[in-house]
């Protein structure tokens, strides 16, 4: 039976490291430290939402953010009591109400989100953080339309601002002129807001390439998700820890005479007598499965095609671990099983078979045993 291993050593390794990141470089301007927002989006980056938020709680996190509503009650429903930031504005009122009673911390980023939240908000203050878009064009008060939102903030009776953030889009690549744009344009923001006697709370806009590349960044505290997983967009040079990988068992052992067809397509066939090994994992598992490319800038459109040029020309090969031990896989993946060349190897029915992967693509219904 498949399960998703997470070693909870790897992610302990992972924490350890940001704390001790923090601990070096993260005093805000008062002195205090640098607070730690756990990002748990995405079912817990595929490690399990409830599962993995608890076991990152009884390590000392005492703040989660998410991104939608569903993932945010779910957490409340699992038992978490820490502090739950939903990061996405909304001003559907169903939403807001079911998230105000369980005591969820929301995102405002637009006069109608806060119109709503203020209105429902009625008999108590609502705990919301202002979200500023400065240049990502999705959640968030545009940046260069301060008035408007001071103008919209003031009116606003019924909330307690906790806190004020923003996000960068191109944190994880090139010189950081672009991240350092959005900062400048964040900090304008804030000491408009300051200016006009309004409580900004603790300020954050780094992520996890962020908190890693520009320390100078950090304001009061940082949302890392991706490094706590040691997944990271840039090189790791840091120790991080990649956590997540999927064991299956092999269900079938047989021998195939020379020349022999295997998978679909025809498209490989035994060069000799080959032992191999029949294991129910392949793609609709998340085995060998990667997001899709970014093509919308041509230097990255052009950047594909000459690596997608170059691995024609390259034999590639899928390999699996069994017993610590690198094989094969023979012929095209499946949806649910791979073939793999064990010849020559003491390999039984029922041994372990380990496939990297990536946590976020495995399906939902495979057990996340944390080991």
């Amino acid at each position: 039976m498949k399960e998703l291993l997470v070693e909870k050593s790897k992610i302990k390794n992972n924490l350890k490291i940001i704390n001790n990141i923090i601990n070096k470089n993260g005093k805000n301007d008062n002195g205090e430290k640098v607070k730690l927002i756990a990002v748990v989006k995405g079912n817990g980056y595929g490690l399990d939402l409830v599962q993995y938020s608890k076991f990152l709680a009884d390590n000392g996190v005492k703040m989660f953010a998410v991104a939608t509503v569903e993932e945010a009650l779910e957490l409340r429903r699992g038992g978490i009591k820490e502090d739950i930031l939903m990061m996405s504005s909304t001003a559907v009122k169903e939403d807001i109400q079911k998230m105000l009673d369980k005591n969820i911390i929301l995102t405002i980023g637009s006069k109608e989100a806060g119109d709503a939240v203020n209105e429902l908000a009625q008999n108590k203050k609502a705990r919301v953080h202002l979200k500023i878009d400065t240049g990502f064009g999705r959640y968030g008060f545009i940046y260069n339309e301060k008035e408007k939102m001071v103008e919209n903030i003031k009116q606003w009776n019924n909330i307690q601002i906790e806190g004020t953030f923003s996000h960068f889009s191109l944190a994880f690549f090139g010189n950081g002129k672009e991240a350092q744009e959005q900062f400048s344009r964040f900090i304008d923001c804030v000491e408009v807001l300051k200016k006009e006697k309004i409580d900004t709370g603790m300020l954050h806009i780094c992520n996890s390439s962020a908190f890693l590349r520009f320390t100078n960044m950090y304001l009061n505290a940082v949302r890392i998700g991706s490094a706590l997983l040691g997944r990271l967009s840039i090189p790791n040079t840091w120790g991080f820890q990649r956590v997540g990988i999927l064991k299956s068992n092999i269900a079938e052992i047989k021998t195939l005479p020379k020349g022999y067809n295997i998978g679909y397509s025809n498209s490989y066939q035994t060069k000799k007598e080959t032992k191999v090994a029949v294991v129910p994992c392949g793609y609709a598992d998340g085995f060998n499965v990667i997001v899709d490319k970014d093509m919308f800038r041509k230097r990255d459109k052009i950047r594909y095609i000459v690596r997608d040029i170059k691995n024609a020309f390259k034999q590639q090969q899928i390999f699996v671990k069994i017993n610590g031990e690198k094989f094969k896989v023979l012929g095209r993946l499946g949806m649910f099983h791979v073939t793999v060349d064990i010849t020559g190897k003491n390999i039984n029915i029922g041994d372990e078979v380990m496939f990297e992967v990536s946590p976020m693509l495995v399906d939902s219904k495979i057990e996340r045993k944390y080991i």
